[in-house]
């Protein structure tokens, strides 16, 4: 039976406790409806009422949910999905000693610079109370592997202005997202049909054994949705409404290569050898006799010599059983008499097609470049148009998994600046949506692609330098063929004033900078 609210929700005491970011509302004051709020997010759904006054059975859901992270913990272990995974968490993460891994953007929030400046500090907090800045690259590969991440937010009941005290990671085999709908008969033209009247959202804790086949229903602990921090895949089966990971389609292609794989060896360690045939004559004897006959030959000329795979031992043991015998046949009076001969071992034992073919399917299924997967493709230190379609697509891939993680700190900076008074939770709903993330990045190409974005600008620029001031104005190159924003602008020209001024630099040949140069009575002179 689940108890009373465990743990702190933000907001007025007497309202409801408030809903995570990304939940769903039941909608405002007088809209009615029949059908509940969908979640994508893997929430479990009851109805209030009924069984759930005495316990809520989640022994389905937690067997179900510990056979998915342990199969995604186990492929995880396999040489080629260790690779992938290692590859796209490295792009994703990059931990560099002097920078921090990831920033707060808040160029788009219509707030003050001193509560941009609180947030931000806020930010650093969370960031050290995880330990991001030394691990990252865990985290996020718990997240990737696991699909989703589970953290237990815990303050000072006796003063909590002080803000989040620390970030507890919690298994997420003992813990689900529960969300209870309170409908209310209605009755319109005659017909009574139940609507929805309120949805409450929660999350339930039980402390079961992650290893248990079949686990028994237990108490669960009720915990209010602001005291978790919960950031899945995004990835939701759409029927089940269960949260899938990023190893999910992957499960065949591994099962698939593995098989393959294990065929191989089966297939070489029995084909792969020569085998020999000895035709015993046995002449006229009797069946007992000949068997007898052939029994002894066998004694009397069979290798003995067995090789111990385990210890590298070369030892005569009959307890091994070879599956490279020798044929023994018997041979009638009238043959040809006692003959050795030899079987020829498989051929083509080294094509390696059917195996490549199943790698490179589960390196698509991982969404990495096949081409990483070959170990003599070095890094191209080309031209940024050498990069492969696979790779942007690569690139592409990354930035959704870094937006998806970011809820994770989305939702710890909501809880710290409520906490700590720096915003209200309405002031925060307004203002939520503009704030991003950047991620460091040391991607070769991007830089490459840049810098080469920047030679073709320039190189236009001076095609078309002899149409400025006839068909081109200056403001319409500076912002269409050279991208420049109007902060970048004003920068640039404040930059080189400065620098005429001190003469680090100075016009050759009386030509004038794009925009000109200010006069000493502060006017701007027109480009000639």
């Amino acid at each position: 039976m689940a108890i009373d609210f465990f743990g702190f929700s933000i907001g007025r005491k007497g309202k409801e406790s408030p809903k995570p970011i990304d939940s769903a509302k039941v909608g405002d004051e007088g809209n009615v409806s029949f059908v509940a709020p969908e979640s994508y997010d893997g929430t479990f759904a009851v109805e209030a009422g009924g069984v759930f006054g005495h316990y809520v059975d989640f022994s389905e859901k937690i067997k179900n949910e510990n056979e998915l992270v342990s199969r995604y913990r186990a492929m995880s272990q396999y040489p080629e999905v260790d690779l992938a995974i290692t590859d796209i968490v490295n792009d994703a993460i990059v931990i560099d000693d002097d920078k921090s891994p990831v920033d707060l953007i808040l160029d788009k929030v219509n707030l003050s610079e001193s509560i941009k400046n609180k947030m931000q500090d806020e930010f650093d907090k969370i960031l050290y109370l995880l330990n991001f800045n030394n691990k990252g690259y865990e985290v996020f590969r718990r997240w990737y592997v696991d699909s989703k991440l589970y953290y237990h937010v815990i303050i000072d009941d006796a003063n909590p202005k002080q803000g989040i005290k620390e970030l507890r990671a919690i298994d997420p085999v003992k813990i689900a997202k529960v969300r209870k709908v309170d409908k209310e008969m209605v009755k319109k033209n005659n017909i009574s049909f139940p609507v929805v009247k309120n949805v409450e959202e929660f999350f339930i804790y039980t402390d079961t054994d992650k290893n248990s086949v079949n686990p028994t229903p237990q108490s669960g602990l009720k915990i209010a949705p602001d005291s978790i921090l919960y950031c899945h895949s995004g990835v939701v089966d759409t029927g089940t409404k269960q949260v899938m990971g990023y190893l999910h389609k992957a499960i065949r292609p591994l099962n698939m290569l593995r098989q393959i794989e294990d065929s191989v060896v089966i297939y070489r360690m029995s084909r792969a050898p020569e085998r020999r045939v000895f035709y015993i004559d046995v002449g006229n004897l009797p069946k007992e006799k000949a068997e007898q006959y052939m029994r002894s030959q066998m004694t009397r000329y069979r290798n003995k010599i067995q090789y111990d795979q385990s210890t590298g031992e070369i030892r005569d043991d009959r307890k091994h059983a070879s599956i490279l015998e020798d044929y023994w046949l018997p041979r009638r009076e009238g043959g040809r008499g006692t003959e050795i001969s030899t079987l020829d071992g498989g051929q083509n034992l080294g094509e390696m097609e059917d195996v490549e073919y199943f790698v490179k399917k589960l390196y698509r299924a991982l969404n990495v470049p096949t081409s990483r997967m070959d170990a003599e493709n070095g890094f191209n230190m080309g031209r940024s148009a050498e990069i492969t379609r696979d790779e942007v697509k690569f690139f592409r891939f990354i930035d959704r998994l870094r937006q998806k993680f970011a809820d994770l700190f989305l939702q710890a900076l909501r809880t710290q600046v409520i906490l700590r008074g720096i915003m209200k939770r309405e002031d925060w709903d307004k203002v939520y949506q503009d704030i991003s993330f950047r991620f460091k990045t040391e991607s070769y190409f991007h830089e490459l692609k840049e810098g080469e974005l920047l030679k073709e600008r320039i190189d236009l620029l001076q095609t078309v330098d002899e149409y400025v001031g006839k068909y081109f104005s200056v403001e319409y190159v500076r912002k269409q063929l050279l991208k420049q924003t109007e902060e970048d602008i004003k920068d640039i020209d404040a930059q080189i004033k400065k620098e005429n001024d001190s003469g680090d630099i100075a016009p050759e040949g009386g030509a004038m900078p794009p925009g000109g140069i200010e006069n000493d009575d502060g006017g701007q002179d027109d480009e000639q």
